[in-house]
């Protein structure tokens, strides 16, 4: 069970000091997770703080690869109603 950060994060440092277990570290381009390190926050925390701090959606991965912070978890808009948006903003 461990957490990964991908591409997409913009080394915000948000998620580093928060980390319980010491697990996240910087790293070139972008921030890392040690999966030996990583509990998940559990027994520390009721969620993951990375996941819970991270301001890029779907930057961190679940142990099977799938968004933590899928898109919409941070507007709490589903992408299929941000897609509509978008396009009707762009067609003005």
């Amino acid at each position: 069970m461990a957490f990964a950060i991908i591409e997409s994060c913009v080394n915000c440092w948000a998620c580093e000091p928060l980390c319980p277990s010491q697990a996240i570290y910087e790293a070139r381009p972008h921030f890392l997770i040690d999966a030996k390190k990583c509990t998940e926050c559990d027994g520390d925390h009721a969620h993951p703080q990375c996941v819970s701090i991270c301001p890029i959606e779907g930057a961190i991965l679940d142990a099977v690869g799938e968004a933590a912070n899928p898109p919409g978890s941070l507007t709490g808009i589903p992408p299929e109603a941000m897609e509509r948006a978008m396009a009707e903003i762009q067609s003005r």
